[in-house]
């Protein structure tokens, strides 16, 4: 069972209490263990932000391409801290003739010609990797991944959009206001058959809804601890990033200790624990022994149930999916109910991959429930993708595998795709089990705006393995008997080291870098002038709206590297006519920049003021409004398909994570807020004129009075925030992007 609490309380004697109302709750974070880490990693000011230095970064091959690119833009020499370039991602290079490959080709010259670390493809998932080679006790890494988690090793990590980590290699930092901490307080002892998905979909239930650790930091201790190994530890905290929370951190002890041992770099461990009368804002419980066999439903890891109350209202709660399937999808019609049954409610697949399942000891306790049964030769299948060679290795030679592939298991290499949408894709209205990181619409592969679509149910392996056994139907692995032993674990990196490049501080400048046909530079991007119009090109009143909906994954990932090709993606399949509708914007933008007086653009600003006069120092561009945008994943992408597609500005309410809304800022895109409770009853085709929008943003002013033209010509006055811009965040929009503030910078 997990609850939480918003309390502040202090840390004493190894147990949280109350805190008075006197607590000092600045100094009193300086004993948790985040600020003890950040404060080592600070800059020293004066400004109340925090400047962030991280010991490494990591990337994968579906942002690396765009983060190199923009970085070499900006005057990139060398890569000045250690930087892995995983291939985790572009992994299956059946898609877009050869560009997947040439990506890496491109990886692979750039961590010669900058000193990079190169991680080749199918060798490790980017998180798997960063924690077997990367982590640190104390130490932070930024990745351009949402899920950048480390805690568990005692590391801060950090996922952010691809131009936070441009930052860095330029010596920059990372910017934020000081974050609350909240304390995940841990006791007890799992059951049987319980796994660290069934606690981390019960955390994210907990503690979704409502923002509760919005752009907070989880910081997890308590006697239950000693009863997690460090995989089901890991488990856990790669899904922190589902609660939106910022980042996550770990008490250690002698489990880490032996992980640290097991790696070959016991110099790595150091003892982590919160200070006595360090001070939490709030307070996470999470009992062990309560916790139960979870199952997460289309479509967001938060729709949770147990498995046990799924099955007794498996028909009405999927009513409720595929109600929500029918908004979101009218082309498409999703029939999950047909799936019910007296016997049960039947999956049509089991996939067991990447940085949350694909662990070993994940893959040993599946491999154990199977052992000696069979996944049936139905509908049912089951897939199995270690999460790298040295967990490959480790399972092969603990005879895990061979049980695996007996039951009729498929074992796949090391690809993060069933976590994205590029791998294992169902049939039209199959039903996935996964233990992977997300459910969001499109995250299974599917094409709703074509007429198919599938879905996919987050559980822990044991439950998905329990499943298997059973035919395919839903199964808890709490009401199966099964036996099963913890396996040491070995960890033998001699594939890395014959396979991966290591070439930090090795850097070759005359190193050719390598660029395939695809692989293209960011088209020109102006300042910001003095007014702002914008005409809305979507408006999506969903309660959240997900960066996959903003820019598919999936297949679309060949088109990363290429800004145009990969634009034409956005919001296709959440609002397909989007794309079109921006670039009629554009196109008229580029008439006024040459002089001309679009017939359009004058009749609207004739709304405001004097058409001629305004036309000159007036941007034109495309709006999308969301009520809450850019949950789940740190593709910078999201954003940078905006702008290229001539977007300058979006409105919401809030911002569902703090990265997507850098993200907006660093590609130039005005990130407006309403008040709660503001109407905004408008439409695509209505209109924004934000008057002194530039003198505004440079002077810092908050509250922006801007008006909307409506399509019928009225005119209404309404109110924008840019709330809490840093100096940098103020002249990367004054400039038009993070590459035009540096590149003003270098002049």
């Amino acid at each position: 069972m997990i609850k939480y609490y918003q309390r502040g309380v202090l840390w004493h004697d190894g147990a949280p209490v109350d805190a008075p109302e006197s607590a000092d709750k600045c100094s009193g974070r300086n004993g948790t263990m985040a600020y003890q880490i950040l404060n080592a990693h600070r800059e020293q000011t004066d400004d109340g932000i925090f400047h962030i230095e991280f010991d490494a970064l990591v990337s994968h091959d579906i942002t690396y391409v765009g983060i190199i690119q923009t970085a070499r833009a900006s005057g990139l020499k060398e890569f000045p801290i250690p930087y892995a370039m995983t291939n985790c991602h572009n992994s299956l290079c059946a898609v877009g003739g050869t560009i997947n490959e040439d990506d890496h080709v491109f990886g692979l010259s750039a961590a010669k010609k900058y000193g990079g670390i190169y991680v080749p493809a199918n060798q490790s998932v980017i998180h798997s990797y960063a924690r077997e080679e990367l982590a640190a006790c104390g130490n932070m890494i930024l990745g351009s991944d949402s899920h950048t988690r480390y805690g568990a090793l005692g590391t801060m990590g950090v996922g952010e959009g691809g131009p936070e980590l441009v930052k860095q290699l330029l010596k920059n930092t990372w910017d934020i206001t000081p974050p609350e901490v909240v304390l995940c307080y841990v006791t007890g002892k799992p059951r049987k058959g319980i796994g660290p998905h069934d606690v981390a979909i019960d955390l994210v239930r907990e503690t979704f809804a409502g923002g509760k650790v919005k752009n907070k930091v989880l910081e997890f201790a308590g006697p239950g601890l000693e009863h997690l190994p460090y995989d089901f530890r890991s488990g856990i905290d790669v899904m922190t990033t589902e609660t939106t929370c910022l980042s996550s951190i770990w008490a250690t002890d002698d489990e880490i200790r032996k992980y640290y041992e097991i790696h070959k770099r016991p110099e790595c461990y150091r003892e982590l624990a919160p200070a006595e009368g360090a001070y939490y804002d709030a307070i996470v419980t999470i009992e062990l022994d309560k916790i139960e066999s979870m199952i997460a439903l289309p479509f967001h890891p938060s729709n949770a149930y147990t498995i046990h109350e799924f099955l007794e209202n498996a028909d009405e709660i999927l009513a409720g999916v595929e109600e929500e399937a029918a908004r979101k999808f009218p082309k498409a019609h999703l029939d999950l109910r047909s799936k019910v049954s007296d016997k049960g409610v039947l999956a049509n697949q089991g996939v067991i991959a990447g940085c949350s399942g694909g662990i070993f000891d994940n893959i040993v306790e599946a491999a154990d429930i199977l052992a000696g049964g069979s996944t049936g030769n139905g509908y049912f299948s089951l897939s199995v993708y270690p999460t790298s060679v040295p967990t490959s290795l480790a399972l092969t030679r603990a005879g895990k595998t061979e049980a695996l592939l007996e039951a009729g298991a498929v074992i796949k290499p090391s690809f993060c795709g069933p976590c994205f949408g590029a791998g294992d894709v169902p049939a039209n209205n199959g039903l996935s089990l996964r233990h992977t990181t997300r459910n969001f619409p499109n995250r299974e592969g599917s094409k709703p705006g074509e007429g198919q679509i599938s879905a996919v149910a987050l559980m822990d392996s044991r439950s998905i393995a329990a499943t298997a056994k059973n035919g395919g139907y839903i199964t808890a692995a709490t009401d199966i008997d099964y036996e099963t032993e913890h396996i040491p674990y070995t960890f033998d990196n001699t594939a890395y080291r014959n396979r991966c490049y290591y070439g930090f501080g090795k850097a070759d400048p005359e190193a050719e870098l390598i660029l395939g046909p695809n692989i293209t530079d960011w088209p020109k991007m102006y300042e910001l002038s003095d007014n702002l119009l914008v005409e809305l090109a979507a408006v999506i009143r969903d309660p959240v709206t997900t960066t996959d909906e903003l820019i598919p994954s999936g297949e679309t990932s060949s088109y990363r590297s290429n800004p145009l090709r990969l634009s034409e993606f956005a919001l296709s399949r959440r609002v397909p006519e989007y794309v079109g509708r921006s670039k009629a914007v554009a196109a008229d933008e580029a008439a006024r920049r040459a002089g001309e007086k679009p017939e359009k653009l004058a009749k609207v600003l004739g709304a405001v003021g004097d058409a001629d006069e305004l036309m000159k120092n007036t941007q034109f561009g495309s709006c999308v409004f969301a009520n809450k945008p850019g949950d789940g994943s740190a593709r910078e992408q999201a954003a940078s398909c905006q702008k290229v597609l001539g977007g300058f500005a979006n409105i919401c309410y809030e911002y569902a994570t703090k990265r997507y809304r850098s993200n907006c800022i660093n590609w130039g895109i005005l990130p407006f807020t309403l008040d709660e409770g503001t109407e905004f009853p408008y439409e695509d085709g209505d209109f924004v004129f934000v008057p002194g929008i530039r003198a505004a943003i440079s002077s810092g002013e908050e509250k922006i009075p801007a008006k909307v033209i409506t399509k019928d010509g009225k005119v209404n006055d309404i109110d924008l925030w840019v709330k809490g811009l840093t100096e940098d965040e103020k002249e990367i929009i004054l400039e038009g992007c993070l590459m035009n503030y540096y590149a003003a910078q270098n002049k």
